[in-house]
């Protein structure tokens, strides 16, 4: 399995001066994702997918032993469809941005793995968000209730033939470590005070 990392985004919602993935929590946010994926030994490979839009970032990663892969830093769903043509094994992809992941969520969610599926994406339930303080743009309505992507999927890219029509699976994980993502200046406030 290869852990995949999305970190090639704008992040223009939070309006900074410098790169989203690099703001600190304890260390560039950026590096606890890298680091719980490193952690948990399951993964053959980590990979970072890296745009003209984070070049401190890459140049971060870089300097910490992860490969990179250049995308034009289209948008998420574009820079991820890339990365994936050129990958042929089963995939963990997550966001960059998600400050609390850790090796124990994560372990969590590789034994939703389900080879029937090709691409499965973590959820979390609109109610959960509102309990932690948290609002979400990317919903989807799933077992009759409102959900939102964690920014986390399994995708077994060896079988994808095209990635039209491609059948997604769900699951509900309601969790801090992978509902909190950093979208905005009141997310990183609030992550201060976790």
């Amino acid at each position: 399995m290869i852990g995949l990392v999305m970190a090639g985004g704008k992040g223009i919602r939070m309006n900074l001066d410098d790169e989203k993935l690099l703001l600190q929590y304890k260390k560039p946010v950026i590096l606890h994702v890298i680091d719980s994926l490193k952690n948990l030994n399951c993964f053959s490979k980590i990979l970072a997918t890296t745009s003209s839009n984070s070049p401190k970032t890459k140049k971060l990663l870089q300097e910490n032993n992860v490969e990179t892969f250049d995308t034009p830093g289209i948008g998420y769903v574009e820079d991820l469809n890339l990365t994936l043509k050129t990958i042929n094994d089963l995939v963990l992809v997550s966001s960059g941005d998600l400050p609390l992941l850790d090796k124990a969520i994560i372990q969590k969610i590789v034994t939703h793995y389900n080879s029937q599926h090709i691409w499965t994406s973590i959820l979390v339930t609109n109610k959960f968000l509102t309990t932690i303080g948290i609002e979400s743009d990317y919903s989807v309505n799933f077992d009759n209730q409102k959900c939102h992507y964690t920014g986390i999927s399994i995708i077994n890219s060896e079988k994808i033939t095209s990635l039209e029509n491609l059948e997604e699976n769900f699951v509900i994980i309601n969790d801090k470590r992978i509902a909190f993502n950093l979208n905005t200046k009141q997310d990183y406030d609030l992550l201060s005070t976790t």
